[in-house]
């Protein structure tokens, strides 16, 4: 019983993400391939077929790793394949069985989720905080999406929120390892891999750790050389298919919505005003007045480049509802970070209201 009360905010994140993830599944005969989302595009070869979701590139690369030929199947395939941790573990786990692969990139982001929340919980006990603040990030609707969507976000931020425990618990190269491995599964794992370095940087006495994060810094940018040899570019940039750059006046992303669509822009307002919008200006303010008075903290570091990359989004990702809540997973983790890591429980109580968000995806 006593073991229970330490991990069930794991075992609800784990249980709900499993449901959602059962549910996509039913619409489609229990077959795993649904969560992929596959477009005929992609699939087939057909330019005119539908576009399908971004899962369904780390199926095509876990089925066929050899960049020469998966590169038919990605839209943007630097962008896509920079991403290799996650196919390459499910891939790893059914030992290359092709029919084994959806399943297997189900179980490893049911599993990530499970433990990037149970150790997002770890955290927080440490700090003498409840634990049930966990559900933060373990409801957080972009990871949850993530899961039944077979996306990168659970594996990146389950090994930012591992990597994040270590530091505090004094293992700091053991942490830097983590973080560096995230980079290779999501590149949205920079802002807390440079804010971990910064800080270790400036506290002057973390040889170690400051080497592992260089080190691992090194070999993403080293990927990128290699992803820049083989498919023409790096794998760094705003999106896939269509995607947009990052603008350069705050929130424009946002507001080019209104040149389309006034009554959208509206409606976007409403809803990611108060639960995107506003935690990510309240970063920017909070993280840099915490900055000023001390240097040496990373949450506060990633706090701040979190909340600013959300401030400079691109159009591309503002307008689609789903792909602005999977990138603010970042922000979430972030201010969970902060505010335990200061002991706020009123900036926590409100992370809580994050959670009724899990009804957008009743239309997905």
């Amino acid at each position: 019983m006593a073991r229970l009360k330490t991990i069930w905010p794991a075992l609800v994140a784990f249980g709900v993400a499993t449901a959602y993830a059962l549910w996509r599944m039913s619409a489609g005969g229990w077959d795993p391939m649904v969560l992929a989302e596959l477009g005929s595009r992609y699939a087939q070869g057909d330019p005119d077929g539908s576009e399908g979701y971004d899962g369904q590139f780390a199926y095509y690369i876990a089925v066929d790793p050899d960049p020469h030929s998966v590169v038919e199947r990605l839209d943007v395939p630097a962008y896509r394949y920079q991403r290799i941790l996650y196919p390459i573990l499910a891939r790893s786990l059914v030992g290359g069985e092709a029919n084994g692969i959806p399943w297997a990139l189900l179980v490893v982001n049911l599993a990530a989720h499970a433990i990037g929340t149970w150790a997002v919980v770890q955290l927080l006990a440490e700090r003498r905080l409840w634990r049930g603040y966990g559900l933060i990030y373990g409801l957080w609707v972009g990871l949850i999406a993530g899961v039944g969507l077979q996306m990168h976000e659970p594996l990146a931020y389950a090994l930012i929120a591992v990597g994040w425990l270590l530091r505090c618990r004094g293992r700091r190269l053991l942490g830097a390892i983590f973080l560096g491995l995230a980079l290779f599964s999501k590149e949205t794992s920079l802002p807390f891999w440079g804010a971990a370095l910064l800080a270790d940087l400036l506290d002057k006495d973390n040889s170690g750790s400051i080497a592992g994060l260089a080190a691992s810094g090194l070999a993403f940018a080293g990927w990128q050389v290699w992803l820049w040899r083989v498919f023409g570019s790096p794998g760094l940039g705003s999106g896939g298919a269509m995607a947009t750059s990052f603008e350069w006046i705050p929130f424009m992303g946002l507001w080019r919505i209104g040149q389309v669509n006034m009554m959208v822009l509206g409606l976007f307002a409403v809803v990611f005003g108060p639960t995107v919008v506003l935690p990510a200006i309240w970063g920017v303010v909070a993280g840099w007045q915490t900055i000023r008075q001390s240097w040496r903290q990373a949450e506060p570091w990633a706090l701040l480049f979190n909340s600013l990359l959300i401030v400079f989004l691109p159009f591309s990702t503002f307008r689609e509802p789903l792909s602005l809540l999977r990138f603010s997973t970042g922000l979430v983790l972030a201010v969970v970070f902060f505010a335990a890591s200061r002991g706020q429980k009123k900036t926590l109580n409100y992370g809580l209201f994050w959670i009724p968000l899990l009804v957008i995806l009743l239309n997905r």
